[in-house]
């Protein structure tokens, strides 16, 4: 029967990691990781859950804008919505009022990811299968029109997509049944936040070493001396064959970047991931020439704003790896478009995970590039980061530094309803123990 989607919640959910420096990084000093958590309910009883990221104070505001696009959402039936989903998603990109705050850009489409996830999950969830098998079993044709191409088709056309999927048939059941008992390849980014302590990274590196850890990032960017000493300190301690990367975070103009970069070339780090602003993507062609010489590539993405960017990132060749990101684009949606252009490209695609939920949601994404676009596992990993998985239904398992395909139906975005109480902002009892109510 179908379904009609006849509420949509949205709640501020924020945990206090900022005490303990969990995230700290050269620009973001004190994340309280947080998400804009929303939950549609059908008339048929079911529920869907979508979630998107944010670091603290400004949650309230993609909560307003949730509010403001649930009035395009409620009421229409799930088959509706994914019988045009491509329809439905300018629908919510491309209000000819709301998207004056936007267009497809910031708070705006943080607040579309957020609903956007919840339809997927639910989509998922009525078809009795994980996201990652709902895209994997999806006839190449109808995934296809779940993509908007508009803008991007001097980059990508349908056909040439629709050419990408049908290729991969190939051999897709064998990279299936491969990551059923292999998992997906991770790297770990909790060993080194910036505000740890030198005691702290130690251990937490012997830690990971142990559990078969073999790919770590640091945090760099606020001090040169103190980078050149925890990366020397991290080099030591995870050894000359295992893989390092570093991490700015933003912090530097094009040319401190460079600099700044080559000082750190002897600990040989894979990429140097957001040297400048997410947005300058001359400025990042620039850097990658300069570093190329040097073995290190550049990653970017987890603040991309839209499919636009990452066209002309890949087009001007200004990064080596892609970092999608399950929250800052349109959701699975406008994530697919950008897999298949970095397949084109022929970039690898390495995303951005962490935060509350991030983890549970990109590893559904990672999964079906492999096994329906690219094939490949070439330079090819998805950051892992161990906190907060304990407040969700259906947490992320690690297995010898592997993602483990999910196998409850959904996007994995439901969060632990105690969890959503509790840390509810600023009525929750985490929120009024801390400011001593």
């Amino acid at each position: 029967m179908p379904q009609t989607i006849i509420r949509l919640t949205v709640s501020d959910v924020r945990f206090p990691t900022s005490l303990e420096q969990h995230g700290s990084d050269a620009m973001h000093t004190d994340p309280d990781y947080s998400v804009a958590y929303v939950v549609i309910e059908t008339d048929q009883g079911m529920q869907g859950y979508g979630l998107t990221f944010t670091v603290g104070r400004g949650t309230e505001i993609v909560v307003c804008a949730v509010e403001a696009l649930s009035a395009l959402v409620v009421g229409k039936s799930l088959e509706e919505i994914v019988s045009d989903f491509r329809g439905f998603y300018r629908l919510l990109t491309s209000d000819g009022q709301m998207r004056w705050i936007g267009p497809e850009k910031g708070v705006i489409q943080l607040a579309t990811a957020a609903v956007l996830n919840a339809v997927w999950d639910l989509w998922a969830r009525s078809e009795g299968k994980p996201l990652w098998k709902l895209l994997v079993d999806m006839d190449p044709r109808k995934l296809i029109s779940c993509i908007d191409f508009r803008y991007i088709t001097d980059a990508l056309t349908e056909q040439e997509a629709l050419d990408i999927l049908v290729k991969a048939q190939t051999g897709k059941e064998q990279r299936v049944d491969q990551m059923l008992k292999e998992g997906y390849p991770a790297y770990t980014t909790s060993c080194a936040w910036l505000g740890y302590s030198d005691q702290l990274l130690k251990q937490l590196c012997t830690d990971a070493l142990n559990d078969g850890w073999t790919k770590f990032k640091v945090k760099v960017g606020a001090d040169l001396e103190d980078d050149i000493r925890r990366c020397s300190l991290i080099r030591q301690m995870i050894g000359p064959h295992n893989t390092l990367m570093i991490d700015a975070n933003q912090r530097w103009d094009v040319g401190e970047a460079i600099t700044w970069v080559t000082r750190l070339a002897e600990y040989k780090p894979l990429w140097i991931e957001e040297p400048t602003s997410p947005d300058d993507i001359l400025g990042h062609a620039a850097i990658s020439k300069a570093l190329a010489p040097l073995g290190i590539g550049v990653a970017t993405g987890e603040q991309c704003h839209n499919r636009v960017m990452f066209k002309q990132f890949l087009q001007a060749s200004a990064l080596q790896f892609v970092q999608i990101d399950s929250c800052r684009l349109g959701s699975v949606n406008e994530n697919l478009a950008v897999l298949l252009m970095a397949h084109k490209f022929k970039v690898p695609v390495c995303p951005h995970a962490g935060g509350v939920g991030l983890c549970e949601l990109v590893q559904h994404l990672i999964l079906f590039d492999y096994i329906s676009v690219s094939a490949s596992l070439d330079n090819r990993m998805c950051e892992f980061v161990d906190h907060l998985h304990e407040h969700f239904r259906s947490p992320v398992v690690i297995q010898n530094a592997h993602y483990m395909p999910p196998k409850d139906p959904g996007y994995s975005c439901e969060m632990l309803e105690e969890s959503v109480q509790t840390h509810q902002y600023p009525q929750g009892q985490v929120w009024k123990k801390l400011q001593g109510q």
